[in-house]
């Protein structure tokens, strides 16, 4: 019974249609398991206005000095800080009162404040923007103050924005006999809209016939595909590759054409070059971050721990019985003890990999301040093929 069953199976014979459907049926089944494990299937695309931006149009810092009043006893203490009460006397002038001479003002409800915003690119006067308002006293809480008007200046000195409203302060606090509980920052708050634009910044947009977009990383690979696409989409010799970040385009002397050349330009996708292998480590915090482009060779560490331990025992001399003019004094033993663990030398492998280069590195059980020590060395030995840069 057992030779018809193998007579079948050595005789039967697949046809190329079923050989197709086995072959692309595979493929299907791995495209499917490599997204299903994270691969990507294709290069990532980005937007051109997501790398890139019109050199000139940007927003300006605007800085003014004001007064906050409405304060529920927690203002400046004018003792300490004499420019309040001089800023509230000159603005009492300004609405046509004066103090007698010699008069002091002992204020509460008054917090002298810097205050900031950004004038966006393109603002126009009666536009409104936020505005930030900070203590620059010994103000407790701004909570529930109000600011007066404020002219805002630029680099240039001249006033582009004028701000006035109450402040929206994220924190809470109360105090009472001597305890004091505190919720977030009362020092500082918001005020949205808070600020009305007076005056316009002009921008180089519609001057020449040239536009440049400047990248936000200096990268020769991503102005060339830059320049690629724009050329593409709107014909030879529209765009050019001044450097690795600036891109110049041939813009039409319209303005509405040109608004409609850019929108076109910045909705432009193009693929995203690889970036050089970097690792950035703060010394500060002992945080290390790697991109995927890292890689390392073999090589071979050992590292062990050293501490020293110091302790203090207060020791007590007193005088013998029969001594004269004996002092009991006090004196302190210091113990000092020194302890190094061994640190064998250990072999690691090669890791082409960004999951690889970090199980090397937790295998390696160091903490993250002595794995700073420890890729400074690798990359001294010429182990890793990453800028190491600190901050």
């Amino acid at each position: 019974m057992n030779t018809p069953i193998k007579r079948h199976l050595f005789t039967a014979r697949a046809t190329p249609r079923d050989t197709v459907k086995r072959v692309l049926g595979g493929c299907a089944l791995l495209l499917i398991g490599l997204a299903w494990l994270g691969f990507p299937l294709q290069a990532q695309a980005v937007r051109i206005k997501e790398i890139a931006s019109v050199q000139g149009v940007r927003s300006n810092p605007l800085t003014g000095y004001g007064l906050v009043v409405g304060l529920d006893g927690t203002g400046d203490q004018t003792t300490q800080m004499p420019y309040t009460a001089q800023s509230m006397h000159n603005v009492l002038q300004q609405l046509g009162l004066s103090l007698p001479p010699g008069a002091s003002m002992q204020l509460k409800n008054v917090a002298a404040v810097l205050v900031t915003a950004q004038l966006p690119a393109f603002a126009q006067p009666g536009q409104s923007i936020d505005a930030t308002v900070s203590s620059i006293g010994n103000a407790k809480s701004l909570r529930g103050g109000t600011l007066i008007t404020t002219p805002l200046k630029g680099a240039d000195g001249q006033i582009y924005a004028l701000a006035q409203g109450s402040l929206l302060v994220g924190g809470a606090g109360a105090a009472a006999g001597g305890s004091k509980v505190q919720i977030n920052h009362l020092s500082a708050g918001r005020i949205p809209g808070g600020a009305q634009v007076e005056r316009a910044v002009p921008t180089p947009f519609a001057l020449g016939d040239t536009i440049d977009l400047g990248l936000s990383s200096a990268d020769f690979q991503t102005a060339r595909r830059v320049a690629e696409a724009v050329n593409k989409k709107h014909g030879a010799g529209t765009a050019s590759a001044v450097d690795g970040r600036v891109v110049r385009l041939r813009a039409p002397s319209d303005a509405n054409a040109r608004v409609s050349f850019l929108a076109d330009v910045e909705e432009l996708r193009l693929e995203t070059s690889a970036p050089a292998a970097r690792v950035i480590i703060n010394a500060r915090t002992g945080s290390i971050v790697m991109n995927q482009a890292v890689t390392l060779g073999a090589f071979a560490v050992a590292h062990g721990n050293l501490s020293v331990s110091i302790s203090s025992t207060p020791v007590i001399s007193q005088p013998n019985p029969l001594s004269i003019g004996g002092q009991t004094v006090q004196a302190e033993k210091a113990n000092i003890a020194i302890t190094q663990d061994s640190g064998a030398l250990v072999e690691m492998s090669a890791a082409p990999k960004l999951s690889e280069v970090v199980r090397v590195l937790n295998a390696l059980g160091a903490t993250p301040q002595d794995l700073l020590a420890i890729l400074q060395a690798i990359k001294a030995a010429g182990a890793m093929n990453a800028e190491l840069e600190v901050i």
